[in-house]
């Protein structure tokens, strides 16, 4: 795929997952898809567990891209997500509280599908927003 089809899916499947359309979402996906992150791997089948139980706690959140850079089989995004806490979300109560995060991360694609993500989440700063951790 060249670089411009490589932004382009990137933005299709952040597109369906504010969307919330996880049976499309999903098939982007390579079946070994993979998230590398700070604390551990996430496998698929991990994602297909924990995403819809986000999405729960956080029914209106949405993913704004802020910037995208790609080189090769790789797309760097910059993005933003926003969203009203509502339900449960690791042990926490709804708090109705609005976040605020910037993350950024790095896709590899093959195949037509992403096949790897890595990714820094700000847990610190999600956590204050919700009252939890203090500033």
């Amino acid at each position: 795929m060249s670089i411009k089809e490589n932004k382009a899916l990137v933005r299709r499947v952040y597109e369906l997952s504010t969307l919330k359309n996880l049976v499309a979402f999903f098939e982007f996906l390579a079946p070994a898809y993979v998230e590398h992150l700070p604390t551990g791997d996430i496998s698929l089948k991990q994602l297909k567990q924990g995403i819809p139980a986000f999405f729960t706690a956080f029914p209106d959140i949405h993913i704004t891209i802020e910037d995208m850079v790609a080189e090769g089989d790789k797309v760097a995004v910059l993005m933003t997500s926003r969203g009203t806490h509502k339900g449960e979300f690791m042990g926490i109560p709804p708090t109705g509280n609005k976040i605020e995060m910037r993350n950024t991360c790095i896709i590899r694609i093959a195949n037509g599908k992403l096949a790897e993500w890595w990714g820094t989440l700000d847990g610190l700063n999600m956590m204050q927003q919700l009252g939890v951790i203090p500033k």
